[in-house]
């Protein structure tokens, strides 16, 4: 038995691989077989970037503390991608979620607020927060662009520029603006005769009211083919001032395009400011903006800054031109909708044109005749209410800002108020999401009696400077449309929806069809 024992362990044969040999044969990520050095270096640059991913979650959630909003943010980007589309509905989201919430992006921390009394707070505190437009406002309009500015630099900067919207200055004005609106109109008409199908207004209301701008800011001190460069480039400085853009300035994107448009636009205007001064000096009448600046300038009685540059001044008209081309475009592309979606509203508008002006629209519209137009003007203020063109102008923290008795925004936020909610606030606007522009005829109303609520043109020392002249093209531009247009809006599924590119749009651009007025 031993001996059988003996021959069979000798003869035995072992396997040719044990466990080890298993192990070994099991593949190993190569960074992990890698030489230790390397190995190191692999596990340390995980480790950082670990933690700093861990010390931004750290970072948000202590400025959020117990605000509404995410309880944790997107790595790095945070609510970028919701931004590169906003929509109507996610700012509702967000500004219903509470008076004040708060969100990320790209590690720019944000708070919002919704509430009348958190928004007026932060336009009136120029001490704790200063107008940044977009992130990429300073790079697109230059940062010595005045718009900028604060403090009592700003309030002397202001205060020459009041004169350019003085009533005297909207007289001068009044009458560029009713020839060039003519000269669209008879367009439209003829564009309409040759295809009547229905077109989208939204460009060529913009193309109205940038060459009425240029026409009343510049007058004959640029000429046509500046005029159509600067308009044409001018998209692109709007596209770039939405809310949330990529924030390097690197060829191709939005940014870098912007720049140098408005590198380009501002050559034409900076010359155009030194033409005016020529002719002012020559003792030419001022024939707009820039002249009316200028001579201003030489009245005795004149106690302000007198040592402007060109390119001062080309920036102001630059700045100016961005709200009127955005702000008014949106304000008069909703009025023609606003108005022919309610006929029962455009023919009071129009009973108010034919006695005013007595049946003779050919003569031009004259400022006296604005003032005899109540529910016109009514009606401009109420549609800017119901589709506020701008509903939020983000600022930026100087300091710790502690805008409620629970929560202080920490030093280089961002920080938003928005408008919508006080524009749509029933206690003070009954059936807010209604046009009704009977509420601002009624000195006892609601409407005129908290004056507070209506944020269209902001609040405190920004707010716009030039709110007459906008309200004043809009109604002039649908007067003249009233007396001597009809027309149909064609609505689509995206009518009632809104695009937001800086400012608000119908998302199908506001289809129209033109005809000329018939009279009984």
């Amino acid at each position: 038995m031993a001996s059988a024992l003996r021959d069979r362990s000798s003869s035995a044969v072992l396997p040719s691989f044990t466990a080890s040999d298993a192990l070994e044969r099991i593949p190993i990520p190569s960074f992990l077989s890698a030489p230790a050095g390397t190995a190191t270096w692999l596990y340390t640059t995980l480790a950082i970037v670990l933690g700093i991913l861990a010390l931004e979650q750290s970072v948000y959630r202590y400025k959020k503390r117990h605000l509404p909003g995410d309880n944790w943010t997107i790595p790095i980007i945070g609510k970028f991608a919701d931004s590169m589309k906003p929509t109507m509905e996610g700012y509702m989201k967000q500004w219903n979620s509470g008076a004040l919430s708060a969100l990320s992006v790209f590690n720019i921390f944000i708070v919002m607020a919704s509430s009348n009394e958190y928004s007026r707070k932060i336009l009136n505190s120029p001490n704790h927060a200063e107008p940044c437009l977009v992130y990429s406002a300073k790079q697109i309009l230059r940062p010595d662009n005045w718009v900028f500015l604060t403090g009592k630099v700003h309030v002397e900067y202001r205060r020459v520029l009041n004169g350019l919207f003085t009533r005297k200055a909207l007289g001068i004005y009044v009458g560029i603006q009713d020839q060039i609106t003519r000269k669209y109109i008879k367009q439209w008409l003829a564009d309409a005769a040759a295809d009547p199908s229905p077109k989208p207004i939204m460009m060529t209301c913009r193309d109205l009211n940038m060459e009425t701008s240029l026409r009343v800011f510049c007058g004959s001190h640029i000429d046509d083919a500046a005029a159509r460069e600067i308009g044409e480039k001018y998209w692109a400085i709007t596209v770039a001032l939405e809310l949330v853009n990529f924030p390097l300035a690197i060829p191709g994107t939005k940014v870098y395009r912007a720049i140098q448009c408005r590198k380009a636009a501002l050559k034409h205007l900076e010359n155009a400011a030194a033409k005016s001064k020529q002719a002012m000096a020559a003792g030419k009448e001022p024939e707009c903006m820039l002249d009316h600046w200028v001579r201003s300038m030489e009245d005795p009685s004149y106690k302000g800054r007198k040592d402007f540059s060109d390119l001062e001044m080309a920036m102001v008209v630059f700045s100016f031109l961005f709200a009127s081309q955005d702000a008014m475009s949106s304000g008069l592309i909703y009025g023609f909708q606003h108005l022919a979606d309610h006929p029962e509203i455009l023919a009071k508008v129009r009973e108010e044109q034919d006695r005013v002006r007595a049946g003779d629209y050919e003569r031009p519209i004259t400022l006296e005749q604005l003032d005899q137009m109540p529910y016109l003007r009514a009606f401009v203020r109420e549609s800017l209410r119901v589709k506020p063109p701008v509903t939020m102008v983000p600022y930026k923290t100087l300091k710790a800002f502690p805008l409620s008795e629970d929560y202080t925004v920490p030093a280089g936020s961002m920080v938003i108020p928005s408008f919508y909610n006080s524009l749509h606030d029933p206690e003070v606007y009954p059936e807010p999401d209604e046009l009704v522009p009977e509420r601002w005829l009624d000195p006892n109303g609601s409407a005129n009696q908290n004056p507070k609520n209506y944020l269209v043109f902001g609040s405190g020392p920004h707010k716009c400077i030039g709110l007459e002249y906008a309200m004043m093209n809009i109604a002039l531009v649908l007067a003249d449309a009233a007396a001597l247009t009809e027309w149909e809006h064609v609505r689509t599924e995206k009518s009632d929806k809104v695009q937001i590119i800086a400012t608000l749009f119908p998302q199908d651009g506001c289809l129209m069809k033109f005809k000329p007025r018939t009279f009984a």
